[in-house]
């Protein structure tokens, strides 16, 4: 019997210019974390609505263990500057492409649609959008950059250069990687409340919106309705 879980499994969102986000497995429902926490008392299932309350009352109050027992499992494709804020959260299961065993393809590499300012007030945040001739110039340059990057990468390679090697020729926080990863739910939750906050970087946050709402909502609609109650008005209002 097919469920609305199954139908996610193979899903896959486009995400920045070249980036995707894809679903491979998720275990589990709303039912079983209920059923989870009941197990601390040999209950179960009474319903949807005493469900649903027990679930709200569980997340209200930070019982978060039986948010645990169901996880998801993604794989992402997104430039390094993604990766290296994404693995930062340790709690994740994780494994990357190397650049040591597969080549780079020309082209790989992540052109911002816009030039971000840098924020008066906050050191590691972006303000206000640059525009006009100085923003196209300084796409032109960028792509310029990495079209040189990758003729002398490829230069390397032809001489015979490890990849290992021949890899520092190239942009290192625009180069497209892709990951495999896998996750609780709980610390999944957490994930979202850092990575979609308003002063979260643009190049994870558009990756926790995606997979918020493609895969989060669909799989645990009673969990992400609490969600939407105790956590998120602690974000305040989401960019897009």
């Amino acid at each position: 019997m097919t469920t609305p879980r199954d139908n996610l499994i193979g899903k896959r969102i486009a995400v920045l210019d070249k980036g995707w986000i894809e679903l491979q497995d998720v275990m589990g429902d709303d039912l079983a974390i209920v059923n989870a926490a009941r197990t601390s008392f040999l209950g179960e299932s009474k319903g949807d609505e005493r469900d649903k309350k027990l679930l709200f009352y569980l997340l209200q109050h930070r019982h978060t263990t039986p948010f645990e027992m169901v996880e998801f499992k993604f794989r992402c494709r997104g430039p390094l500057v993604t990766f290296w804020q994404w693995v930062r959260h340790r709690t994740w299961n994780m494994n990357a492409q190397s650049g040591r065993y597969t080549a780079f393809e020309e082209n790989d590499f992540y052109i911002p649609a816009v030039w971000r300012l840098q924020s008066s007030d906050n050191k590691q945040a972006s303000e206000g959008e640059l525009s006009g001739p100085e923003a196209e110039a300084l796409t032109a340059k960028l792509l310029a950059h990495y079209e040189q990057s990758f003729a002398l990468y490829q230069q390397a390679l032809d001489a015979g250069v490890a990849r290992e090697l021949a890899r520092m020729f190239l942009p290192g926080f625009a180069v497209y990687y892709t990951w495999v990863v896998k996750v609780d739910a709980h610390n999944l939750m957490h994930f979202l409340r850092l990575r979609m906050a308003p002063d979260a970087q643009y190049e994870i946050r558009v990756y926790a919106q995606a997979i918020y709402e493609h895969f989060f909502k669909p799989a645990l609609p009673w969990t992400a309705a609490a969600f939407e109650r105790f956590i998120m008005p602690e974000l305040g209002p989401i960019k897009q």
